[in-house]
């Protein structure tokens, strides 16, 4: 890939936004389906036209309401096609579209709402609705309230969004020139795992630039039409940047997903050619298909042998190599096994799978790049617009590849990753003086992760600079890394490893909730509910077993030498997780005080005995 610089990825992009590039994508491929959604009879669809008249006509209708350039909307709104409707209708605006979780309690809603000014809002449902009815009193700006889904306990004054959905429509190809490339394309606000949430500014040119970036690692395959599923919450930055902006750009047929837990149900009736997952749902498909191979002896010889064959075709595709006669030949005996998996999950069909959001496992990672899928693993941050660093084709294990065309990465004194480039944000809304932490005189922005080159420019992530662990001997420890080493065991389903100022380093475990009841049963244990698995002998011997694998990759004084089964199962946006399935460490520290405490007394007992 010929390198180029930031400005010249800025001059390709000149004088688009993201209301030009939809403009272009509905005049080139108006008929072409654009959106998907399923029905109680089936599928339903949208083409590029009916999107953008839709688009056009809520335009229409927040124009009459007073939105006027550069004013809020927030969206509480799941990955259905309404969503895209409003988002790309209040940027034909001027307008700024900022998506909350729709998990969000009425108080976090109201951070959100008012922290960003917001003049109007767009909900799902009722559920949704009371949220931001319970604080509308202390949202004066909040003006207009409109519902996708119609509900008699709706009160008067809130609109219907598809009553709206037929006022007049603004001119598609006069509307797309009012934002310019200056203004806010979205607002991003983190997830919170160490403080309030931070307003990400991100403008037009930040997205054009970031996805012509990404049009270029895409190269030499051309993107243009591919299919995609979009279920990852529409607040999160990868989701935003994957099925909306790109899909807006290149013309997707996105297939909306209203929640993550359908995805297995989705991919095989709509086999994407596009499929980013955060670590999370890949390790559950890995461990899906090894506990039903587990079933059958015969099946698991045959996957463990097509694995060890693909493992080393995997090795020659990443280096652009062909195969030689023999390992090709013995890949063709194997590919029925291969396809058999890749059909069963329904990425069959993938031409690029990712993965991002957090690190995943050299194994699970190596698992599919096994099984033909060409998975790769990005690395970015809200901050830059998604990613970073990423490497399609070119797959390095262990590494999250090298800075995409035209971002300049490089690592500070203290091996932290910095980056400058124009996917980077514009600062945090209302808030200089982080906004000065996170990026310097220089403009390059400090990431707070701990990273590596190797001699080829890939890199690899140590840790969060403020997560690594320094143990009570002073050494420092990535709990990411061995946490990732741990959920790499099927039974394992989360894992937050503790040491700072400790000992030694200890791990609190929740078991998988699908993996470890079925593998219960098969060892004749009645009971499947996770809290009493916690305490079955059996089933604390696997973990251990498991825990002492996972060691095996570390040295002595980075191995877990204390661990306790919990009895919950951690679901994203809790105490424990956040909506894309990141540890809240300090939740998790401050709720299970007792257990971690009783894990450094017990070696103690154990050593004292």
């Amino acid at each position: 890939m010929a390198q180029v610089t930031s400005e010249q990825i800025a001059a390709a992009v000149a004088g688009h936004t993201v209301a030009t590039r939809f403009r272009d994508t509905v005049a080139a491929r108006p008929d072409q389906v654009a959106l998907r959604w399923k029905t109680e009879d089936g599928w339903a669809t949208w083409t590029w036209a009916e999107y953008a008249e839709r688009a056009c006509r809520f335009a229409g209708a927040l124009r009459e309401l007073g939105v006027v350039r550069g004013e809020r909307v927030v969206l509480m709104v799941r990955n259905r096609p309404e969503f895209h409707v409003a988002d790309v209708a209040t940027l034909l605006l001027g307008a700024t579209p900022v998506s909350i979780y729709n998990s969000s309690a009425p108080e976090q809603v109201c951070f959100l709402a008012r922290h960003c000014g917001a003049v109007a809002g767009v909900v799902e449902d009722i559920g949704y609705l009371e949220r931001i009815l319970a604080v509308r009193g202390q949202l004066p700006l909040l003006e207009h309230l409109a519902i996708v889904d119609r509900d008699a306990r709706a009160p008067g004054d809130v609109l219907a969004f598809d009553e709206l959905c037929r006022a007049d429509p603004v001119d598609l190809d006069e509307a797309a020139t009012t934002a310019t490339a200056e203004d806010l394309a979205t607002i991003i606000y983190t997830s919170g795992t160490t403080g309030p949430p931070k307003g990400v500014m991100l403008d037009h040119a930040n997205v054009v630039w970031t996805v012509e970036s990404l049009r270029r690692c895409f190269e030499p395959i051309d993107p243009t039409g591919w299919r995609m599923v979009s279920y990852l919450p529409m607040a999160h930055v990868a989701e935003r940047m994957n099925s909306h902006y790109q899909g807006i750009t290149f013309g997707y047929e996105i297939t909306t997903c209203p929640e993550p837990s359908f995805l297995a149900q989705y991919l095989p009736e709509t086999r994407p050619e596009l499929f980013f997952a955060v670590p999370r749902i890949w390790e559950k498909m890995h461990a899906g298909v090894l506990a039903a191979s587990g079933q059958d002896p015969k099946q698991s010889a045959a996957l463990e042998a097509a694995l060890a064959v693909g493992d080393q075709e995997q090795a020659y595709r990443a280096r652009g190599e062909a195969l030689p006669p023999a390992l090709a030949a013995e890949h063709a005996a194997h590919q029925p096994t291969l396809t058999f998996v890749r059909e069963l999950l329904g990425i069959d069909q993938v031409v690029s799978a990712v993965s991002g959001a957090a690190p995943v496992t050299r194994e699970v990672l190596g698992f599919f790049r096994a099984l033909g899928v060409e998975l790769s693993e990005v690395y970015g941050l809200s901050e830059s617009s998604g990613p970073l660093t990423w490497a399609p084709w070119r797959v390095r294990l262990g590494t999250v590849g090298p800075a995409i065309p035209g971002c300049a990465v490089r690592l500070g004194e203290d091996g932290e990753v910095l980056a400058r480039g124009g996917n980077i944000f514009r600062g945090y809304l209302n808030d200089p003086d982080k906004t000065a932490e996170a990026l310097d005189a220089d403009g390059w922005l400090h990431s707070g992760d701990i990273g590596q080159f190797d001699e080829d420019g890939y890199l690899r992530i140590v840790d969060r600079k403020k997560e690594l662990i320094i143990t009570a001997g002073g050494k420092n420890i990535s709990p990411a890394n061995l946490e990732a080493a741990l959920k790499a065991s099927p039974i394992i389903g989360q894992a937050c490893v503790i040491g700072d100022g400790r000992p030694f380093v200890s791990a609190l475990v929740v078991l998988d909730s699908e993996v470890a009841p079925a593998w219960a049963t098969a060892q004749g244990i009645s009971t499947t509910s996770l809290a009493d698995l916690a305490n079955e002998s059996l089933v604390v011997a696997e973990v251990a077993r498991e825990v002492a694998a996972a060691n095996e990759r570390f040295s002595n004084v980075e191995q877990i030498k204390q661990f306790t089964v919990l009895a919950d199962e951690w679901l994203p946006d809790s105490e424990e997780l956040t909506p894309t399935m990141k540890l809240k460490r300090r939740g998790i520290h401050a709720k299970y005080a007792a257990q971690i405490d009783g894990m450094y007394r017990r070696r103690a007992v154990d050593a004292a005995g």
